[in-house]
């Protein structure tokens, strides 16, 4: 197995893990795949080129077993201190075909080394009730101070 960053030769099979956690996760999805795999693939080249997101994938003899992605937010400056930004860690997400076999962990410690590596801040991650247990082997606490406002749509 080796873990690596995501390439652009990786989109398609990254646009059918998606579309796979997601209707793992709500049966009920009945979205359009094709429309879903052109706004997905715009979103993939950006995110492998762009920088701001990172994506590492688990690789099994040239089948990717496993992924995540990681949004670097940045903070505005403050006076006295280097800034560094955080990082969002999302969709940890593991082929069925390849699970119990540690492959998220193996991920998300990857992530961790990283982040430290790079003087990431922190990491933060808005696991689903079925993820809580995963994430808090991996050192991840609830923190309790987020906020969220869903604003009006159609403005």
């Amino acid at each position: 197995m080796k873990i690596r960053w995501a390439e652009e030769s990786d989109i398609e099979a990254l646009i059918l893990m998606r579309w796979e956690f997601t209707v793992e996760d709500k049966p009920e999805t009945r979205d359009e795949f094709e429309l879903f795999a052109t706004e997905c693939r715009a979103f993939l080249k950006e995110a492998i080129h762009g920088g701001r997101w990172l994506i590492w994938v688990a690789d099994q003899d040239g089948l990717l077993a496993a992924h995540v992605y990681v949004q670097l937010v940045d903070k505005v400056p403050r006076p006295g201190r280097t800034t560094y930004p955080y990082g969002y860690l999302t969709n940890v997400y593991t082929d069925p075909d390849f699970r119990s076999r540690g492959i998220g962990g193996y991920l998300v410690e990857a992530v961790k080394q990283w982040a430290k590596e790079n003087h990431i801040e922190f990491l933060v991650v808005w696991p689903s009730k079925r993820a809580r247990d995963f994430y808090a082997r991996h050192g991840f606490e609830p923190a309790g101070e987020a906020m969220e406002l869903h604003p009006p749509a159609g403005r």
